[in-house]
């Protein structure tokens, strides 16, 4: 029998009321949890109501950070319908395939993005809501008409019925509540189903490294179109009843001040390494005062050991951890007393998620042995949306009958047990915490007339931690300059996929079944150098 999920901010709603859930910086709206369930209850009621949004319905965001992203999610969940967040950096080719692959009845953006909307109208997508999230209210434009018309105002719709919405009380752990595209290695993203299971277990493993509780104060800094964003540390601390301060974005600056504030007193952070790196250089940051902060943690991507050294100059530990987007996403957060003695480990896996390091043949590797890391557990995706064959590629069942996710990546384990993810199996590389694989920027580099080879690896960059490299073959008689390929990219891809480096040469290495050779590439313009 399935286990039943509940609703977590209407269990606080009735039980501690006046309690802070949520405030917006930018604006300085703040909300109890008696106020944020009524808006979200009465957001899901115009959905349902007005928009016709049944259970399952997949409804979009297009937005920034702000207390709106989890009133929504709020309202999805009570409807049972799938919030459907995107990524305000992909361009708009990009956010057209994620609106049609998963099939979105309507979406609710951010004035900010009012222009990039009507292209991407058309197919189930019928409705839209704007919110203006920039300046900390929404903005008036009246009742909905047409599609050609405004859009109506999202805290129109928060006020247009007295009638409120309940969550299922059949919901179970099983049953989906979001949709998060991800991208995939052959350039097709991939719509990871989140299960309220999934959320759930990713609240109760976060808890213990971090100290997460009812009191805590956590500020929000990395994208809610993320996974990180939403479940490092929200919606754990709403499950927990605690209070989460959100930032539009991350501005290096404000974070110091806000994190020494002493009427705040803000008491967990998490960020990806390129934002303890801009922290750490900005002028200010010798002088602040971080006392109030007792937990710092860190995924997306390595953390420079030299970082976490000065960190730790000023008494400050930051936990390394490792997540997926399929396992929503904690797997790993180093244990503070490993923290600084096993600086490139991600340390044990968390309460409720079992990972082995395998061979090929899905046996154990001994320690010290480099295999593919895979991992079990309530909080691992069912699976992708409408995509049997990332199924069937990206999961094995054992002999016992267990399911195990590969990740794609490859890890080693020492004598007590602890994890180090020493290299990617996939090419994937990360830039600035955001995930980049080169299959999807290679697909836009063979446009150009002149490319008869194209492959695309990470190098390492000062500032994003890594960059893309293209390396590519001319065709005869043609000639190519880097700033028209990066022009191109620039053209047809986000800002954090566009390649900073080009490099020609004059055949890419290949196998004998015809497969590029990238490990010989990085070997030539990253060790090589």
């Amino acid at each position: 029998m399935s286990i039943l999920a509940s609703d977590w901010i209407a269990f606080h709603a009735d039980r501690t009321p006046e309690k802070l859930a949520l405030i917006d910086q930018a604006s300085g709206r703040r909300y109890t949890y008696a106020e944020m369930n009524d808006r979200a209850g009465r957001l899901a009621a115009y959905l349902r109501d007005t928009w016709r949004v049944a259970p399952g319905d997949r409804v979009a965001i297009l937005g920034k950070n702000s207390t709106e992203y989890f009133e929504f999610e709020f309202a999805c969940i009570k409807l049972g319908a799938l919030m459907l967040p995107l990524n305000w950096r992909l361009a708009e080719q990009e956010l057209r395939f994620i609106l049609e692959d998963s099939g979105a009845v309507g979406i609710v953006y951010d004035a900010e993005f009012a222009d990039r909307i009507p292209p991407l109208m058309g197919g189930a997508l019928e409705h839209r809501l704007r919110i203006d999230l920039s300046s900390g209210h929404a903005e008036r434009t009246g009742h909905a008409r047409s599609l050609q018309g405004d859009a109506l105002a999202y805290e129109d719709a928060i006020i247009a019925t007295n009638a409120r919405v309940a969550m299922s009380p059949h919901t179970t752990h099983d049953d989906p509540l979001m949709i998060m595209y991800t991208a995939g290695t052959t350039g097709r993203p991939k719509g990871v189903l989140i299960t309220h299971g999934m959320m759930f277990w990713n609240a109760v493993n976060i808890t213990t490294p971090t100290g997460l509780n009812h009191d805590s104060l956590f500020y929000c800094v990395l994208p809610t179109f993320h996974i990180g964003g939403l479940n490092l540390y929200v919606n754990p601390l709403l499950h927990l009843g605690g209070t989460s301060l959100i930032a539009r974005q991350f501005d290096a600056s404000l974070t110091l001040q806000t994190l020494s504030d002493p009427a705040l007193r803000v008491t967990h952070m998490f960020g990806v390494p390129s934002i303890y790196l801009f922290l750490s250089q900005h002028p200010d940051f010798a002088a602040t005062d971080l006392s109030s902060v007792h937990s710092w943690g860190c995924g997306g991507a390595p953390m420079p050991v030299a970082v976490l050294e000065q960190y730790a100059r000023r008494g400050i530990v930051i936990q390394l951890g490792f997540g997926m987007t399929e396992t929503s996403p904690t797997v790993f957060l180093i244990d503070h007393h490993r923290a600084l003695s096993k600086p490139t480990s991600v340390g044990k896996p968390l309460q409720h998620t079992r990972v082995r390091v395998v061979r090929d043949d899905f046996s154990d590797c001994a320690p010290g042995e480099i295999g593919e890391v895979v991992i079990s557990g309530p909080n691992v995706t069912p699976g992708y949306w409408q995509r049997p064959d990332a199924n069937r590629d990206s999961f094995t069942l054992d002999a016992h009958g267990q399911r195990w996710l590969h990740s794609g990546d490859a890890g080693t384990t020492d004598e007590e047990g602890c994890i180090y993810i020493v290299d990617r199996y996939k090419d994937m590389y990360i830039s600035g915490g955001e995930n980049v694989y080169p299959a999807e920027v290679e697909q836009v580099l063979y446009q150009i007339d002149g490319v008869a080879e194209a492959a695309v690896i990470g190098v390492p960059d000062a500032r994003w931690g890594e960059c893309g490299m293209a390396i590519l073959v001319v065709k005869p008689g043609c000639v190519l300059e880097a700033d028209s390929v990066i022009a191109h990219c620039a053209a047809n891809l986000a800002k954090f996929k566009v390649p900073r480096q080009v490099a020609l040469i004059d055949a890419l290495p290949r196998n004998a079944a015809g497969k590029v050779l990238k490990r010989e590439l990085r070997e030539q313009f990253v060790q090589g150098k």
